[in-house]
């Protein structure tokens, strides 16, 4: 046993020399280096993908504050998920049916350890790729809370929601929990990231509570083009967030990207359709929500679906969430008195909970066969192709699929509200109505764009106009 205790295995190398610790036997390179990179798209996503695309959709004065979100979940993710919340998620202690104990997860020989599941790459890549799906969870949260949240119950949201929301999701479906062994289909999240983050995002809207009734009314971006720059991101970063999910350089990561992009494109063409044949209008925005359904439908079922099936889920995905934004939404006084103000609940719920519901009726069974361990949990047939004498089989796949959506969504509406409440009793989850009308500089004494003079501010910072500043600290 070398340094690296039972977890390598020596090469067949002359008497003498030694094995290169950097590469053992159970190491597969090619695989190693496409999970690396899919965790880079992954992460490019949130940083700058999300931080761009936030900033820009909101009014002007909420620009830094709506980014800054972003750049704060990130970061305090990225420490909670290494610290406790990683092995919450996918540890195999066997602790509870929903989640592992907390735990520090480079206890395991500094991760260089062969990653659970039987993967060909270290715990250490397991570790930072699932981070970025976390992250981004969150801060697709986030988009329901823009323009009035106090960004210091922020602070503190984000490490409870990961501690006992996510990660419960995350062990239930893809770890050793309730619903794994059942054989739920989550090929990437369309549950455990999308559902999940639109029903959360959309409870502690109701919490948080609306805008100020200005806001609610004149919205406008700031920056359309910066909005498809960030939406830009997140589209191509979708390569790595579907593509990575098989965690080998194999034909399911190939065929999860072509599918992932046939569904978008479709679910975008979808979307802007509508909005010309009902308002006459081809909306940017829109085109950007359309896309945005079309990547969140997909994502459970990307490399387990025919690309005909990726079309048809484009279409549903560019339709059915419009019609519950555009048409439900103004219709429905309880969607009306939850102020969401970029429709994550929408985008985001309803278009995971239709990509898995599409799971259970198109997954292929030879698909479902190459990427799940069917030994440890029967997964599939998908209903449609269960009509050659396995119907049960299909039928019963289709109500663990219900299942899946229905806890996933019960077990968020509850921990979010016990945390809001929570945060609440110490300090205000939502900010004052004067810091309201102000914006960023009343949050973070800052604001994004420099619009009076030789880059003066239009009203003076809170923050800089403290006399006891040195002069040159004051604007």
């Amino acid at each position: 046993m070398d340094d690296y205790g039972d977890y390598t295995s020596p090469f067949q190398l002359p008497t003498g020399l030694m094995p290169s610790p950097s590469a053992p036997d159970w190491l597969n390179k090619a695989d190693n280096g496409w999970q690396l990179t899919a965790a880079a798209m992954v992460g490019l996503q949130s940083v700058p993908g999300l931080i761009i695309l936030y900033g820009s959709m909101v009014k002007k004065k909420w620009a830094v504050n709506s980014a800054f979100m972003a750049l704060y979940a990130f970061a305090a993710v990225l420490l909670c998920w290494v610290l406790w919340a990683h092995n919450m998620s996918f540890g195999v202690g066997h602790f509870t049916p929903f989640f592992d104990k907390p735990a520090f997860s480079l206890s395991r020989k500094y991760d260089l350890a062969q990653s659970r599941g039987g993967y060909y790459v270290p715990w250490a890549t397991f570790v930072f790729y699932q981070f970025a799906f976390a992250a981004i969870t969150v801060i697709l949260l986030a988009g329901s809370l823009l323009g009035r949240m106090n960004f210091y119950a922020w602070i503190l949201f984000v490490p409870l929601w990961l501690t006992f929301s996510y990660t419960v999701g995350a062990y239930t479906i893809w770890a050793d929990g309730f619903f794994s062994k059942r054989g739920i289909i989550d090929f990437s999240g369309g549950y455990v990231i999308h559902l999940s983050s639109g029903v959360a995002g959309f409870t502690a809207a109701f919490w948080v509570g609306p805008r100020i009734s200005h806001d609610r009314q004149h919205f406008p971006p700031n920056n359309i083009i910066h909005m498809l720059g960030g939406a830009g991101f997140l589209w191509m970063g979708w390569s790595g967030f579907n593509g990575g999910a098989p965690f080998a350089a194999n034909m399911l990561s190939s065929l999860a990207i072509l599918n992932t992009h046939f569904c978008t494109a479709t679910s975008l063409l979808t979307w802007l359709s509508l909005d010309m044949i009902v308002y006459k209008k081809s909306s940017v925005i829109g085109a950007v929500q359309g896309m945005i359904t079309g990547l969140v439908c997909i994502t459970p079922a990307a490399g387990l679906v025919e690309p005909w099936a990726a079309m048809l889920m484009g279409i549903m995905s560019g339709s059915i969430p419009w019609y519950t934004m555009m048409v439900l939404h103004k219709r429905s006084a309880f969607f009306q008195k939850v102020d969401d103000p970029i429709g994550v609940f929408h985008t985001h719920a309803v278009a995971g909970f239709l990509g898995g519901i599409c799971s259970g009726l198109f997954g292929k069974p030879a698909y479902l066969d190459m990427f799940y361990d069917q030994k440890i949990a029967p997964h599939g047939p998908g209903l449609f192709y269960s009509f050659d004498g396995r119907f049960h089989e299909g039928l019963r796949q289709m109500g663990y699929q219900l299942a899946g959506a229905a806890f996933v969504a019960i077990w968020n509406v509850l921990a979010t509200s016990l945390i809001c409440v929570f945060i609440r009793l110490i300090v205000n989850l939502r900010m004052d109505d004067d810091d309201l009308q102000i914006g960023d500089d009343a949050a973070h004494g800052e604001e994004g764009y420099a619009l009076w003079g030789n880059d003066e501010k239009m009203f003076p910072s809170r923050l800089y106009m403290n006399p006891r500043l040195p002069s040159f600290c004051r604007c």
